[in-house]
């Protein structure tokens, strides 16, 4: 099994990380080219249609954190059940996680097509943005549970220690929708002039195959998603379980979109170019935080099958080492962006106003990513040693008891420039609570499992 093949509790910590950080910077980079190149080919189609779909990321991005919260609340308990070598527990719980995913996409879907204008004009979208914005979102809907069940899978998967499947399965998507956009927006070849619902479909057509392959894996390979009939009780309070870490840690997912949200409507104000150039940075981002994403992700499944084997001292050799390299990388992001933003924010879109401000976002955001980083890599460690609450917390006090305020302040002084430099405020300050936070914890278990021990003897 690929829980024995990838085990995480032996070898050096800094290779055992690397090992499966690589993999993963992979899988998520396929997934920045997948955004990128919507974002690219509907750039071609106008500022308007740009601007929609940046109105479109904030709603996506709840129901992308719904799914991935449940993906994280599964993959923390199935990675200690790993650790603890309690196979009975891996499967009931992988499978009742699987069930779960359908039943939020289907009350997810309908409610997300009847709502589609109620949600967007309160982000600030007009009737000429509504226009597009129903094209892209009636199929989008449509197609949630090839987005939604394979992030819950393919988070399972990971959680047995293999980052290299998904990543695989993510790359082929990601060039399925790069060989696919072109031809449904345009009207390549056979295929119909589509413009932004081409956008849509190719997302949904490309998202199948991770959709297959993950239920393929999980039920044929690994064995451990298992449909069979059992009492609703039983499978209520696995829920329950799976749910404990994963609405906190949805809450957490959610809470960046809804600020992002609250961000887009107060840089609506500046005009639809100031939301399209806003929108782009945020798409860019993804790209340049795909190895800190990536590192935090791994985390889960590392930390979490070492907190289920007791090793502890594990946990935090490996908090000291993503430390060193987020910021590292943090500063080479930062350097990267300074040289190369302006020519990044030309391939998007040519009208000025619009480069204007990807140009900003891109040159002031990047200098709190090693912050950031320290940040998602705690709040992701919590969540695996099954303290979703303290995450939640942290992300709460991140984005609405700092960021949102701050921007508010800052915007009235000093424009945009003001709401981007927020951002690096709000990393210093919660990347550094956390991490403290997060090895006291870890600290305090040590010291209380050892005094434990010394006390049977």
């Amino acid at each position: 099994m690929a829980s024995e093949k990838n085990n995480l509790v032996q070898g050096e910590v800094k290779h055992t990380i690397m090992r499966m950080t690589v993999p993963m910077i992979l899988g998520m980079l396929s997934m920045v080219v997948f955004n990128l190149t919507d974002t690219f080919y509907i750039g071609q189609l106008g500022t308007d249609p740009l601007a929609a779909i940046s109105f479109t990321f904030p709603v996506v991005l709840v129901v992308n954190s719904v799914a991935l919260g449940m993906g994280i609340g599964a993959s923390s308990i199935v990675a200690r059940a790993a650790g603890e070598k309690n196979q009975d527990k891996l499967i009931k719980t992988a499978t009742d996680s699987i069930v779960l995913s359908f039943v939020f996409v289907l009350f997810a879907s309908i409610l997300g097509l009847q709502t589609i204008d109620e949600t967007f004009r309160m982000l600030g979208a007009d009737e000429e943005m509504l226009f597009f914005i129903r094209q892209y979102m009636s199929l989008w809907y449509f197609g949630m549970p090839f987005v939604v069940i394979p992030m819950v899978g393919n988070s399972i998967i990971r959680a047995l220690g293999d980052t290299k499947t998904p990543s695989i399965v993510m790359g082929i998507s990601a060039a399925m929708n790069v060989l696919l956009d072109p031809m449904l927006i345009f009207g390549l070849g056979i295929f119909p002039e589509m413009g932004i619902k081409g956008a849509a479909l190719a997302t949904v057509i490309s998202r199948m195959l991770t959709f297959f392959v993950a239920l393929y894996i999980l039920i044929f390979r690994e064995k451990i998603v298992r449909f069979r009939i059992r009492n609703f009780q039983s499978v209520f309070h696995s829920w329950l379980e799976i749910l404990y870490v994963g609405v906190p840690s949805a809450i957490v997912r959610m809470i960046t979109p809804i600020s992002t949200g609250i961000i887009t409507r107060m840089i609506a104000e500046y005009g639809t170019e100031a939301v399209a150039g806003y929108g782009v940075g945020t798409k860019v981002e993804f790209f340049t935080l795909s190895f800190i994403n990536a590192l935090s992700s791994v985390l889960i499944p590392f930390a979490g099958q070492n907190y289920g084997a007791g090793q502890r001292e594990r946990i935090i050799e490996g908090i000291k080492f993503s430390r060193k390299i987020v910021f590292v990388y943090g500063i080479a992001i930062f350097l990267l962006m300074k040289l190369t933003s302006g020519m990044i924010a030309s391939i998007f879109n040519d009208n000025p106003t619009v480069q204007k401000i990807t140009v900003l976002y891109l040159t002031i955001v990047p200098l709190g990513y090693g912050f950031q980083g320290m940040f998602l890599n705690s709040t992701a460690i919590l969540n695996a040693i099954n303290k979703p609450l303290h995450a939640a917390l942290l992300s709460l006090l991140q984005m609405f008891a700092i960021y949102v305020p701050i921007s508010w302040i800052l915007e009235k002084y000093f424009g945009i420039y003001g709401i981007f430099s927020a951002i690096i405020v709000s990393y210093l300050i919660s990347g550094t609570l956390a991490t403290r936070l997060t090895k006291g914890i870890i600290q305090k278990e040590k010291t209380t499992a050892l005094q434990s021990d010394k006390g049977k003897i």
